[in-house]
C-alpha cells in the first residue's frame, strides 16, 4: 500500500498536522516523557525505601526483626514498583528517541501494545497501593476485633519509613492511570475522522 509513492504498511496510518496538531503532539510527548522519568525515579525510591527498611527491638531479651518480607502486600509493592520504573525507562528512552528524530510514522500495532502493557501497569500499581495501604492501616490502628496490635508503636522507624516507600508508590500509581489515559488518547485518535499520524517537531 503506498501513498504519494510512499510505501506504508497495513499497520501504520499517515496523517498531516496543522500546526495546532504539532504543538498538540509535541505537549503530549513532553508530558509522557516527564511521567515516565518521574515513575522511573520514584518507583526506584519506593523500591530502596521499602526494600531497605527494617528494624530490631529487644522483647525480653530476644530479638525481634521487622522487615518488609514480614508483609506480603508490601513485597507485591516493591515487585510493582520495580516493574513500573524498569517499563518506564525504556518507554522514556522510546519518547527521548522519537523527540530527537522528529518524526515518528507511528503504528497500531505498537500503538496498541504500549496502550496495553500501560493499562496493566496502572490496575498493577493501584493494586499493589490498595493493599499495601490497608496493611498500613491495620499497623497503625490495629485491629481490636482480631486481636492484631498496633504494630507501628513498636517499629516507628519502620513504619516511618515504609509509609514514605508508600507515598513515593502512591506517587506512581496516580502517573501511571495518567499515562494509560495518554496512550490511550494515542491510539484511539488514530481510528477518527482526523487521523493524526506523523509528529513532526
Amino acid at each position: 500500500m503506498s501513498y504519494l509513492g510512499v510505501g506504508v504498511s497495513p499497520g501504520t496510518v499517515p496523517v498531516y498536522h496543522s500546526t495546532s496538531l504539532k504543538l498538540l503532539d509535541k505537549r503530549i510527548k513532553i508530558a509522557e516523557m516527564v511521567l515516565r522519568f518521574m515513575i522511573l525515579g520514584l518507583g526506584v525510591l519506593a523500591v530502596v525505601l521499602i526494600g531497605t527498611d527494617s528494624q530490631v527491638r529487644v522483647f525480653f531479651s530476644f530479638q525481634k526483626k521487622a522487615k518488609f518480607t514480614d508483609d506480603k502486600a508490601l513485597v507485591f509493592l516493591v515487585v510493582a514498583n520495580a516493574l513500573a520504573a524498569g517499563y518506564s525507562l525504556i518507554q522514556g528512552l522510546h519518547c527521548v528517541v522519537s523527540m530527537v528524530r522528529g518524526s515518528v510514522l507511528f503504528s497500531k500495532p505498537l500503538a496498541w501494545a504500549i496502550f496495553s502493557v500501560d493499562q496493566i501497569m496502572a490496575y498493577v500499581t493501584v493494586s499493589a497501593v490498595a493493599g499495601a495501604g490497608q496493611s498500613a492501616v491495620f499497623a497503625k490502628e490495629g485491629q481490636q476485633e482480631l486481636q492484631w496490635m498496633k504494630v507501628c508503636n513498636m517499629y516507628e522507624k519502620f513504619c516511618n519509613q515504609g509509609g514514605e516507600g508508600v507515598a513515593s508508590a502512591v506517587v506512581v500509581s496516580i502517573s501511571m492511570v495518567i499515562l494509560s489515559c495518554i496512550s490511550s488518547f494515542s491510539l484511539f485518535r488514530l481510528y477518527g475522522p482526523n487521523k493524526i499520524r506523523f509528529a513532526a517537531w
